[in-house]
């Protein structure tokens, strides 16, 4: 038991905290259930991480793992660390942690926030286990191809029909402009949505018009912040104005608990996809519920990433990921929009009752299920 965190029939199972003070290492891992297969779930790095986020994060991924199909069950690890240090000192936390999960084979971990696919090469280098790997490694380039990006135009795309709102012409916000959030604005920007603001750590920037959706990757590429952009036309505000810009769509694609009952009555998007991992407290959720927003969750919509590492963990290739990425997000979609709909359920809780179903199934055929 730990504080924030309950544990219940699923679980957690494991849960590892490890300290190497000579590196100065402070990490965790929880596999929250592997009924289904080794767990699959991404390491995130970031200054205030911690283990109940942790224990959080791995519990959606055995949501995720399951509502997705997936011959996995669901883990998460955080690394507490500032993950724009130099490469050098990156790649010696890295290292340090692979080594203290080498018989941790229940685990198979993946990138996520603040860690990316060269931290993957680092750690099958140690321990020959990992996903989200370098091309040239025989990995799938996720955050090249933009595979969560991509699901999530798929989620908005099948939920289309329910939400009433058409894509071509859509006006879209996007809270978190990073490797999903760049990818889903791209995107859907092809099939004529207008991103109307978009949001990074130095701000928000809008405009009713719509924003050029290439020249702001082109920002981010060369390493710039929205702050940065001279452009008369474009209005700058902090980055939690994303939330609340006047929109149809609005993708949060950050950290946690960014919609939560201090702003819910304030966010006028018509449909929420969450690209991030548990991005609204549950309270703000039946909050927009009651208000009449769709609200696609998380373990839906933005399971692209883990379905891709699925696929390439089995030995599939790039154009088999994306096919079963697009099939999967929009069959589950449409399954749960329609679950809720006919039981006047939030979202979620037919999401939930769809993944619990299916990990329960898995639990029933094991020894200690």
């Amino acid at each position: 038991m730990m504080p924030g965190f309950e544990s219940d029939k699923f679980g957690p199972e494991k849960i590892v905290q490890i300290r190497k003070p000579a590196i100065g290492l402070e990490a965790a891992v929880v596999i929250d259930n592997s009924a289904a297969g080794p767990s699959i779930g991404g390491i995130r790095m970031a200054p205030d991480v911690t283990l109940e986020e942790c224990a959080r994060l791995a519990r959606a991924m055995t949501w995720k793992n399951a509502a997705a199909g997936l011959p996995h069950g669901g883990g998460k690890a955080v690394i507490k660390a500032d993950p724009s240090m130099p490469d050098t000192e990156k790649a010696q936390l890295i290292r340090g942690f692979a080594q203290s999960i080498a018989n941790l084979e229940d685990y198979i971990p993946g990138p996520d926030m603040g860690t990316n696919e060269n931290a993957m090469a680092w750690i099958i280098d140690e321990i020959g286990r990992a996903v989200g790997l370098p091309a040239v490694l025989g990995g799938i380039p996720l955050d090249e191809i933009g595979v969560t990006g991509y699901g999530l135009k798929r989620a908005v795309e099948a939920a289309e029909p329910f939400s009433g709102i058409p894509i071509n012409g859509a006006r879209l916000s996007i809270q978190g402009f990073g490797a999903v959030g760049r990818h889903a604005a791209r995107f859907l920007s092809q099939k004529n949505a207008i991103l109307v603001a978009a949001s990074d750590s130095s701000g928000t920037i809008s405009n009713p018009l719509g924003l050029d959706v290439e020249a702001l990757c082109r920002l981010k590429d060369a390493g710039g912040k929205f702050y940065d952009l001279a452009d008369p036309d474009v209005t700058k505000g902090p980055p939690e104005e994303a939330i609340i810009a006047d929109c149809d769509i609005l993708i949060p694609a950050a950290r946690p608990d960014v919609i939560n009952a201090g702003n819910e009555s304030a966010i006028r998007a018509k449909m929420i996809v969450e690209g991030a991992n548990i991005p609204a407290t549950l309270e703000a959720e039946n909050a927009l519920f009651r208000r009449g927003v769709i609200l696609i969750p998380d373990f839906i919509a933005n399971a692209g990433g883990v379905i891709c590492a699925s696929v390439e963990y089995h030995g599939g290739t790039e154009s088999q990921a994306i096919s079963v990425v697009g099939d999967k997000i929009a069959g589950n979609v449409r399954t749960v929009l329609e679950r809720a709909q006919a039981a006047s359920i939030i979202p979620r809780k037919a999401a939930a009752e769809l993944a619990q179903e299916r990990v329960e199934q898995a639990m029933s055929m094991r020894r200690f299920g």
